[in-house]
């Protein structure tokens, strides 16, 4: 019954706490942001705006229920893996008792800087770190065909909604918590060691307030229906809405496309910045002709596993193959010399 309970209170939790991203306050916003877009950009009347946001199409279709059941399930697979996975507390305290042994280094060698400074410094670096490493691991995540093969899940979503987020196998939901837990843990040990007690956060309702910006200026957009653009400039900065449906885009000249979270700086930093297109040219999906099997969810859980699987049997007969040739061409070569 516990554990039931413990369930229960698992999923409602991401709609009650500021620090989830669909925080039902988040998706208020988010709605009256999407109005505004539509009635001020796209000159719809209200009747056609709201129409358009609640299209019953889009959040009963058959890529929409795979969302939501595979919110339940996952929520499920967390509360029962999540106590075993090595949380950001045991981490710092490894990295904290591993800086004292760097001579150059000294416990609160800037503890006597003003406290404001250290909150707005701590607050600005874990913000960025956890930012440039959802960019780093996302990008990675399509370029290593077995990381491929669990993140295909949340791109084979052919609609896409707040919902969409929660789409994904839950071995990529591990590799993610280990990172939220190292970053976290570069953050607490690096500026409790150089700074002392004085580290504290600047939040809001709990959460950094970079986050929380982030969340209220619609983050959940980026996994809708609605198109917001940036203008130019600001997109070279901000990642949008309609930056990240691109991202979900099957088309080829989007592909590996901006793979920032909130800040868009990395993709422009490093090359994979694509400013936003009109939302109505986009096909979603992993590929243009995608069947409707793509969504079920014995596909969703089990084809990564038999997709890494035929890799490694692909790579180890190709390194047989290579062995053999080599065995077979220095057996070759030794021959030649006896004639």
């Amino acid at each position: 019954m516990d554990i039931l309970s413990d369930y229960f209170l698992k999923i409602g939790s991401q709609f009650i706490d500021p620090k989830k991203r669909v925080f039902i306050a988040y998706i208020v916003i988010s709605i009256f942001i999407a109005l505004g877009w539509f009635i001020l950009s796209k000159k719809f009347t209200l009747k056609v705006a709201v129409k358009k946001i609640f299209n019953w199409k889009i959040f009963f279709s058959k890529s929409a229920k795979s969302d939501y059941k595979v919110f339940f399930i996952n929520q499920l697979i967390m509360m029962i893996v999540s106590p075993i996975l090595i949380t950001h507390l045991t981490i710092a305290t490894a990295l904290y008792f591993y800086f004292h042994s760097i001579d150059w280094l000294s416990v609160g060698m800037f503890s006597n800087t003003l406290p404001i400074i250290v909150v707005i410094s701590f607050t600005t670096f874990q913000f960025t770190i956890d930012d440039f490493s959802k960019y780093f691991i996302h990008r990675f995540m399509h370029r290593w065909p077995i990381l491929w093969s669990l993140h295909k899940v949340h791109h084979s979503a052919t609609v896409l909604t707040p919902m969409t987020v929660f789409r994904t196998h839950p071995l990529e939901g591990i590799i993610f918590s280990l990172r939220s837990s190292v970053t976290q843990a570069i953050s607490i040990s690096i500026f409790i060691f150089l700074f002392g007690n004085t580290v504290s956060l600047f939040t809001i309702l709990g959460v950094n307030i970079f986050v929380f910006i982030f969340n209220v200026l619609g983050s959940n957009l980026r996994h809708s229906h609605i198109g917001i653009q940036y203008w130019k400039w600001v997109e070279y900065i901000f990642i949008s809405p309609a930056q990240h449906q691109l991202h979900h885009s099957v088309a080829k000249e989007h592909h590996d496309k901006n793979f920032g979270a909130a800040l868009a700086i990395w993709d422009w930093l490093f090359g994979s910045l694509h400013h936003s297109v009109d939302f109505e040219t986009l096909k979603l999906g992993i590929e243009k002709n995608q069947k409707d099997e793509s969504h079920d969810l014995t596909t969703l859980y089990l084809n990564p596993f038999f997709e890494i699987k035929n890799y490694f049997i692909k790579n180890l007969n190709l390194l047989r193959k290579k062995f053999y040739f080599n065995l077979f061409r220095r057996s070759y070569s030794n021959e030649k010399k006896y004639y």
